[in-house]
């Protein structure tokens, strides 16, 4: 008679999944917000919705995302605390965009086995992620796939749900003719076009522990470096006498497509390279692996990671708030009407993306 098959045999430790539990409870703690009902645990995160009656026309905004194939690179430099600050950049930023503020937030992780610590390194950086974006992270789920990935294996996503006022609400309804368009700096590559910078290495021969002098540190520890969080920055300016026409996350699809997205049909906004000086990484992944300049602006932000457009008496307010709040920020371009717009011949103007036919992009000139 064979022996008894049990779930611990099939490659699922429960009790390596409590002991994750237990290790991630500090770090949750201090994810936290007043609204917040319960504790870890719960079947469900609960978020007092009262906190809500005191406004006119609450619209609830949400996102759902993951932080792509930059989890290879923590993987294999065994680095974990980082990648979850990535997911909740990734998550709220995009709520921010049309003017909500982020309340709550629950993640996802799947893994080939779970190792207690390594999980608990994960959501401390999901949780610290939270802190900096005053969001309280009220749920979340490990789950063990044995077999669909290998042990050391694991991926991560999340959702979160914000509020903003139906009258409040920022798009490309708001976008004018005349509008400036100001660019707000990244902190490196980001979340987004991991798969072409990693088949870049891969093929030029780079390993993640590679000194490379024009970062200052290594290869791994550049790539590794957290997707900025703008939501105070953002909510802040949204907040200040300061009009706030339209908002854009610069994610997958780079700069052009995404400032496209919050673009009214019958505009285009024209960028000038020639006002930012990309990061060194950008200009290494280009080279080393002589990327067509399209090719690369369609995939990494290129040094931009959020885009800003307001009227222009009041741009030099805007970039001086954001500059006073830490960030890198600058005059990228103009909003014109698509059919007088002062167009270079020749160069491609992006219109629309990810479905949304909206105006269109053209990025000229050449970067300092």
């Amino acid at each position: 008679m064979s022996e008894p098959f049990t779930y611990a045999a099939s490659g699922v430790d429960v009790e390596a999944g409590d002991r994750a539990v237990e290790l991630m409870k500090e770090s949750v703690r201090r994810a936290q917000r007043p609204e917040v009902l319960g504790g870890l645990g719960g079947f469900a995160g609960m978020f007092d919705a009262s906190a809500l009656v005191g406004m006119r026309s609450p619209v609830l905004a949400t996102s759902t995302d993951g932080v792509g194939t930059k989890v290879a690179v923590a993987q294999a430099m065994d680095v974990h605390d980082t990648i979850g600050q990535d997911l909740v950049a990734m998550v709220v930023d995009d709520i921010v965009v049309c003017g909500a503020e982020p309340l709550f937030m629950t993640d996802y992780i799947a893994t080939g086995s779970v190792v207690p610590e390594r999980v608990a390194a994960i959501v401390s950086g999901i949780a610290k992620g939270c802190e900096l974006a005053r969001v309280a992270l009220v749920g979340g789920e490990t789950a063990e796939h044995p077999g669909l990935l290998e042990p050391d294996e694991y991926d991560v996503a999340g959702a979160a749900t914000g509020v903003v006022e139906r009258d409040e609400v920022i798009g490309a309804h708001a976008v004018l003719p005349g509008d400036v368009v100001i660019g707000v700096g990244s902190s490196g590559l980001h979340s987004n076009g991991y798969s072409l910078v990693r088949g870049v290495l891969d093929r030029a021969g780079w390993g993640y522990e590679r000194d490379v002098p024009e970062l200052g540190r290594t290869l791994g520890e550049e790539l590794l470096e957290p997707t900025r969080i703008y939501t105070l920055d953002l909510l802040d300016l949204i907040r200040s006498d300061v009009d706030v026409h339209g908002l854009s996350h610069v994610t997958g699809g780079g700069l052009a497509a995404n400032l496209a997205r919050v673009l009214p049909a019958g505009t285009v906004a024209r960028v000038d390279r020639s006002t930012w000086s990309p990061a060194p990484i950008f200009g290494i992944v280009a080279e080393l692996g002589r990327v067509p300049r399209p090719d690369l602006e369609r995939t990494l932000n290129m040094g931009v990671g959020f885009v800003v457009v307001v009227p222009a008496a009041q741009a030099d307010a805007a970039v001086a708030h954001l500059t006073g709040r830490g960030l890198l920020a600058w005059v990228l371009g103009e909003v014109e009407v698509r059919e007088s717009a002062r167009l270079d011949p020749g160069v491609e103007v992006v219109q629309g993306a990810k479905g949304v036919d909206g105006g269109g992009v053209q990025v000229v000139g050449e970067h300092r």
